[in-house]
């Protein structure tokens, strides 16, 4: 097999790589035979968003010495709990995802379309010193509310509706999401109900966020506040989940959505940064979301991105 030899542009390091056009299977078995590892024991993520089953058949025929198992959690539980580096890195991307929110807020109002928000949102991504982020940004409208993970399009906003924006900046890809809900030419009767309700609730979940807390109790104080509004009927999937280091298509900082559920006994430690999400839509009275990225620490849940929370733009 072809190998080529690489040179760090930072560092001016050589090492001996392999072309993108080489096959992926047979340059990890290679690898794996020179390191004297082909006949052993070997883990494999198969819960993994990047990993095709192609691939592993491709590996399986070129190992067939090896005992592969399962491993799909090892590496996503070492990532959890951040060190002081890598919070430097989301501290840093959420400031600019703050300067990106406040910039899309600024622009958003009837007749402007979607697309100058988009324009406008990479814009000031890019100049502040942000990557290419895994996700996003989501730019949708009360017609594609429902649509998640969709985003911008060539219309205009119309006053009387949503606009939903969701977005993270990526500093050495490491992200911090933020969401927000706006109101564009005025404010739906009855809607400053719902968001005080979806407010609240996210700052039950900030509250409950504590070293050696459940990811479950978590989940309850925010469906607690939820019951409390008489909305017992409404469930979500999870309030938050963990982000940190992410390549496309996602920026949950894994393979696999690690999240704040109801039934999740995951114990919580400082370090873990994550994504909370205070989700009302559809309830019939109304819609409002806001989301940010939060870092447990050792006092407790910091709310690291501080873009304004209500937004109603004319």
């Amino acid at each position: 097999m072809e190998r080529i030899t690489v040179q760090d542009q930072v560092t001016g390091a050589r090492f001996v790589g392999y072309g993108d056009n080489q096959d992926p299977a047979r340059v990890t078995a290679v690898a794996l035979t020179d390191a004297s590892l082909a006949g052993g024991q070997l883990g494999i993520e198969k819960n993994s968003l990047f990993f095709p089953p192609r691939v592993f058949e491709g590996l399986l025929a070129a190992t067939p010495e090896a005992l592969w198992h399962d491993a799909s959690r090892v590496i996503d539980e070492l990532r959890l709990v951040k060190s002081p580096r890598e919070i430097a890195y989301v501290r840093a991307a959420a400031a600019i995802t703050d300067r990106m929110a406040a910039a899309a807020i600024e622009l958003a109002r009837p007749g402007v379309n979607e697309r100058e928000i988009a324009a406008e949102v990479h814009r000031v991504m890019i100049l502040e010193g942000g990557g290419n982020p895994g996700f996003g940004p989501f730019i949708r409208p009360t017609p594609r509310l429902g649509q998640e993970h969709t985003t911008w399009q060539d219309r205009p906003l119309v006053a009387g509706e949503a606009l939903l924006l969701e977005m993270a900046a990526c500093v050495n890809r490491y992200h911090a999401p933020l969401g927000r809900l706006l109101f564009i030419g005025g404010r739906p009767a009855g809607s400053s109900e719902i968001e005080q309700v979806c407010l609240e609730a996210f700052d039950a979940v900030v509250r409950a966020i504590r070293p050696g807390e459940r990811a479950s109790a978590v989940y309850k104080a925010w469906q607690d506040r939820v019951d409390a509004a008489g909305l017992s009927h409404y469930r979500r999937h999870h309030c938050g989940y963990v982000v940190g280091l992410g390549f496309p298509p996602s920026w949950t900082g894994g393979s696999m959505v690690v999240g704040l559920r109801h039934d999740s006994d995951m114990a919580l430690r400082p370090g873990m940064v994550f994504h909370l999400l205070s989700w009302l839509m559809g309830t019939g009275r109304g819609d409002y979301f806001v989301s940010n990225t939060a870092l447990l620490t050792e006092q407790g849940c910091e709310v690291l991105t501080r873009a304004a929370r209500r937004a109603e733009n004319g």
